[in-house]
């Protein structure tokens, strides 16, 4: 496995505290890519936490908009916004000409994120899914030099399956705070109140409502493996969480999807182990 730096940047230290899957993910990457790696992983760190940091929506839609001048002026070559993550996001999109309107879908999903209703459908919430994560990924396998069609195909299902994964375990945390990203159709379905979650009320009637968060995920994680044979192993860490993924879902299985269960909440033992022997393997 590669060895963590002794003294990360600030980007770097930002990731390895709020995001640390990906944190790990990025040190399988060479060497030369991972500060570019942390600083897009650290932009992804601040548009998600503003719902957190926000009092009211306008207040949100105003800091999404700073983010956008940011990347803007990364673009147009005019002088970047003043915070620790802009030069280094800047320096990263002119270093490996990433794609623009990748960032631009990130900051716009996040807008989903100052509005309480859960998602209405099951598709609704794969959605939510795909425009929250798999521009990020497919902005890491670009700047790993990975532009093929397989890569991109592989890295967008990964992308999902990693981030309904992430959502399933994040539903007592998001409670905590009023909110619910699980299908509003599929709790009713089930007689379960948005309410009731938020209250931790739901008890096992919650159970076949992430069962099939879950087996969704599950189908794009075999989507993201089913083109595995053509994609270039350079691109194995950017598609690492499909290997984080199927660890989760699959504690998830074996708790019966219980989302409250300890080994869910707790980050995985094994995990770097497994991280380590899936990039030696170049398989994901």
């Amino acid at each position: 496995m590669a060895n963590e730096a002794a003294d990360l940047s600030y980007c770097g230290q930002e990731v390895r505290r709020y995001d640390n899957d990906r944190f790990l993910t990025c040190l399988f990457a060479p060497a030369e890519r991972r500060e570019t790696l942390f600083a897009l992983c650290a932009f992804n760190i601040e548009i998600a936490k503003t719902r957190e940091v926000v009092s009211e929506p306008m207040l949100g839609q105003m800091r999404l908009q700073w983010w956008r001048d940011a990347v803007e002026a990364a673009y147009e070559g005019g002088a970047a916004p003043v915070h620790a993550v802009t030069q280094p996001l800047a320096e990263a999109i002119r270093g490996h000409g990433l794609t623009r309107g990748h960032f631009d879908r990130l900051i716009d999903a996040r807008e989903a994120d100052l509005d309480d209703e859960p998602p209405a459908s099951l598709d609704c919430l794969v959605n939510y899914a795909d425009a929250t994560a798999a521009p990020l990924v497919l902005l890491a396998l670009e700047t790993l030099g990975m532009r093929d069609a397989a890569a991109a195909e592989a890295g967008q299902h990964a992308a999902v399956a990693y981030a309904l994964a992430g959502l399933l375990r994040a539903v007592p945390h998001l409670a905590r705070q009023n909110r619910v990203l699980l299908p509003a159709d599929r709790l009713a379905a089930h007689g379960v109140r948005v309410r009731d979650v938020i209250e931790g009320k739901a008890g096992d009637k919650l159970r076949p409502v992430v069962r099939e968060v879950a087996e969704r995920a599950r189908e794009h994680l075999a989507k993201a493996r089913a083109v595995r044979r053509e994609v270039p192993r350079a691109a194995v860490p950017a598609l690492l969480g499909a290997t984080l993924a199927d660890i989760y879902l699959g504690v998830l299985a074996r708790e019966d999807h219980e989302v409250l269960a300890a080994r869910v909440q707790m980050p995985h033992p094994m995990r770097q182990l497994k991280l380590a022997w899936a990039a030696v393997r170049g398989r994901y």
